[in-house]
């Protein structure tokens, strides 16, 4: 890992105390920067993606990678019973801050600690690309969720339009971060994170290990012009 004066960034290899650390240290103002640096459209993508997941009242769904849980709150608007698992404890404690009625506990996304089939539901947003194991993680999921159950993976992707993903490219490796330094607590971990966007699987990439992990009817609907997808597919 990285370090620098103004704070630190995980190598691509992502090993988990480091995704840990870096994001300790960009949760003050996480949410914050999130919004910012995605024009508003990270509202969009938690709305879009409790959508997909269709969330009844009484269901339990697990939302992993939660962070400090703005993405867990807006599952719960569903009326379903959401809780919310992340690696950062800096995260959590942020979380429990600002959002003291939403359940958040630490959690590994390779071993999470539920019983097997115990929920109805589970997504990950903006999270699965950070971990060390990206198949594990798919097969983790499956296993605490119930035969039929939904996932929703909700992820940076690849534009569809060449020009457009030329911009973009653009943006994230040059724009960003600089973007981040004016509103980030932890400007260099965006440099990771860019770079972590750039090098993730494209649509149909990321539909194929879904589909390998145990998760059948795998389907992905884009966001924003394919900035972001959704995957969705359901227990075997």
């Amino acid at each position: 890992m990285s370090r620098t004066p103004q704070g630190q960034r995980a190598s691509l290899d992502k090993q988990p105390h480091e995704v840990a650390a870096m994001f300790d240290g960009v949760a003050a103002r996480y949410d914050l920067t999130n919004t910012v640096l995605s024009f508003g459209q990270d509202r969009f993508w938690r709305r879009a993606t409790r959508s997909a997941l269709e969330l009844r009242p009484g269901d339990r769904v697990l939302d992993v990678g939660a962070g400090t849980g703005v993405s867990t709150e807006e599952l719960a608007h569903s009326g379903a019973y959401a809780v919310g698992a992340d690696l950062s404890l800096g995260m959590l404690y942020a979380g429990k801050r600002t959002r003291p009625q939403v359940p958040l506990l630490a959690g590994d996304a390779l071993r999470l600690p539920f019983a097997d089939a115990s929920f109805d539901a589970v997504t990950i947003s903006f999270a699965l690309r950070n971990v060390n194991d990206t198949d594990a993680a798919l097969r983790e999921l499956a296993r605490v969720t119930r035969p039929g159950g939904r996932l929703v993976v909700c992820e940076f992707s690849t534009p569809v339009n060449p020009a457009f993903r030329t911009v973009y490219l653009s943006y994230l490796m040059r724009s960003l971060p600089a973007v981040a330094r004016t509103v980030s607590s932890n400007p260099d971990a965006y440099v990771y994170l860019a770079e972590s966007i750039r090098a993730w699987p494209d649509q149909e990439a990321l539909a194929a290990r879904v589909g390998a992990a145990g998760w059948g009817r795998v389907a992905w609907r884009n966001l924003t012009g394919g900035v972001v997808a959704l995957h969705r597919a359901t227990r075997e």
